[in-house]
């Protein structure tokens, strides 16, 4: 099981690295259009999404693929690699480094191999379940990585990557979140965009990170870093059993801080 567990991490390992090739050479000269749904997208993540599914193809022709850019390929396997291959395009059209190349594969609708990978810094940050978590920068050797266990919001450093669904900032029919409280209780507070806030909470360097919004190809890979590093992952309402379908994320270093955390959030 385990050393399975390895084949599907190194082979997601190489789909960021596929992925890498198609978005930084278009990194700051990037047209960007607008989907349906008035968020942004460009040319980087659509190809990068397009390299990837073709490998997995060739290699695992009978898994599933679910990918932000081109939708579902549903061949009733039990896995299911899962692509955002740039997490943060707000970002990267802006020219900021903070965007991530998202890789996850299911199994039964259980994340088990993630990678959260950051092209522009040379950061990947991944894990597969059994085998702990890890962090490689460029070349250098990978070292594994742990949560700072914090116990308390008041000694625990905080993040979200924006304000919605919350009492700062809300849409009709969303959720009031009351982010303000996190804000004001923790020792410290950021906002840090998307997925790098989880790759820093898996490296102890952040102890809550969360996301009010979020779609499965946000989810899946995060998942397992965070609990591999020893951290704990639910939806903002707690819910770890399907936790990829959810529609939001909470993680921190602790169960203590989460049960602090999700009292405090609850509106």
């Amino acid at each position: 099981m385990l050393e399975e567990r390895q084949a599907y991490l190194d082979f997601a390992l190489q789909l960021a690295a596929i992925a890498e090739k198609e978005i930084m050479p278009r990194y700051r000269n990037v047209t960007v259009s607008l989907k349906s749904d008035g968020t942004e997208v460009t040319e980087a993540d659509r190809e990068a999404e397009r390299a990837m599914r073709a490998v997995i193809e060739q290699r695992y022709p009978d898994h599933d693929i679910l990918g932000e850019e081109h939708g579902a390929t549903q061949k009733g396997s039990r896995y299911c690699w899962v692509l955002d291959p740039v997490d943060g395009t707000a970002s990267f059209t802006l020219g900021m480094p903070l965007f991530g190349t998202l890789v996850a594969l299911l199994e039964d609708d259980e994340p088990v191999v993630g990678v959260i990978h950051l092209p522009a810094l040379a950061e990947t940050t991944y894990a597969a379940m059994g085998l702990g978590c890890w962090f490689k920068v460029g070349g250098s050797e990978a070292i594994r990585t742990q949560v700072n266990p914090v116990t308390s919001l008041k000694d625990a450093v905080a993040s979200s990557s924006g304000v919605q669904s919350s009492d700062v900032f809300r849409k009709d029919g969303e959720t009031p979140y009351r982010l303000s409280k996190l804000i004001q209780g923790a020792r410290k507070f950021r906002f840090c965009g998307d997925c790098t806030q989880y790759a820093l909470l898996s490296r102890g360097k952040l102890n809550v990170a969360l996301d009010t919004v979020m779609h499965p190809w946000d989810i899946a890979a995060l998942v397992p870093c965070v609990e591999e590093a020893g951290g704990v992952a639910t939806s903002i309402t707690g819910q770890r059993e399907r936790v990829v379908f959810s529609g939001s994320m909470l993680t921190t270093s602790s169960p203590e801080l989460h049960e602090e955390v999700l009292g405090l959030l609850r509106p």
